[in-house]
């Protein structure tokens, strides 16, 4: 099987046009529709569907995309073996990472990472709401929950650490909780949905964060609407160390029941097709990742 064609069809899928991959990879329009054609031909499905507005990838063609990278990934490691391989590392890497986390300790370190590999192009896909990494054509994702699928790989990133928070003025104005049974006579801020969530001390004494159970409460799917929302006077909120150490050093923000964290430990994860081969783009990218923030809790990490 070609990989030239498995490069073509790979970033059609990435770019969800034919003609645009082609020229990418030195190919005229009708050269690259004929190479797709083929490709389809060999497999026996229609791996793409076009129409005269846009291209989409077929069931198929999801199901034959993870198998696509992976042989190219394999040549590219086989050539590297002997030395025969490209030097440079280069494509487009599709990366997907909760927005807040990206914007205040990632973006800082995309222009070294693009100095050091010039010829690789980042497609970055930032939002704190759910997504499918198979189904949107993602290289790799960072995600703060545990792996649950299957057909995907997890490698860990870093600790994150989870705390309770508040701004002094809304403090001040509604006193400051010393119980789990205080919890529930506040204005509590949830994060995606309104669940109890355990949380424990460093004695193991353990309490609920039950928004259900409070005066007032409000859900937002957004982890940085849930921080403003939180320094504006908005009520308590269970947030990532990692978010809020700048405004709590300030004081714009105090922890509340200082002696409790989440209990379930959650941890930041590097979430990628399961493969028998790494690429390289997303083992170059990765290892940068990891090369900065490391088995540490990031809030440690970069303060």
């Amino acid at each position: 099987m070609d990989t030239q064609t498995l490069r073509l069809f790979v970033l059609a899928c990435e770019t969800l046009n034919i003609s645009a991959a082609g020229r990418a990879l030195g190919m005229a329009p009708a050269v690259a529709s004929t190479r797709i054609a083929k490709l389809e031909h060999l497999v026996g499905a229609d791996l793409l569907h076009r129409s005269t507005r846009k291209v989409s990838l077929s069931l198929e063609g999801r199901d034959f995309l993870p198998y696509a990278r992976e042989m190219i990934a394999l040549e590219e490691t086989a050539l590297a073996a002997l030395g025969t391989g490209r030097t440079t590392i280069s494509g487009t890497l599709r990366f997907a990472a909760p927005s807040t986390f990206a914007q205040l300790y990632i973006a800082p370190l995309l222009p070294k990472f693009m100095d050091k590999y010039p010829d690789l192009r980042l497609d970055l896909h930032l939002s704190d709401s759910e997504f499918d990494l198979i189904e949107g054509s993602y290289d790799l994702a960072l995600r703060n929950s545990a792996l649950a699928d299957s057909s995907l790989t997890a490698r860990k990133l870093a600790d994150d650490t989870r705390i309770l928070c508040a701004s002094p003025a809304y403090l001040e104005r509604y006193g400051t909780p010393n119980t789990a049974e205080g919890l529930t006579k506040h204005r509590l801020i949830a994060f995606k949905n309104n669940e109890a969530r355990s949380l424990a001390s460093h004695d193991g004494t353990q309490m609920q964060f039950d928004p259900k159970a409070a005066a007032h409460y409000l859900t937002v799917n957004d982890g940085l609407t849930q921080k403003l929302t939180t320094l504006d006077g908005g009520g308590i909120s269970i947030n990532s160390l990692w978010a809020v150490q700048k405004e709590i050093a300030e004081g714009t923000l105090v922890r509340v029941l200082p002696d409790y964290e989440l209990a379930n430990k959650p941890a930041l994860w590097l979430i990628y097709p399961k493969s028998n081969v790494v690429s390289a783009k997303v083992r170059v990218f990765m290892d940068f990742l990891i090369e900065h923030f490391g088995r540490q809790n990031v809030s440690r990490k970069t303060s």
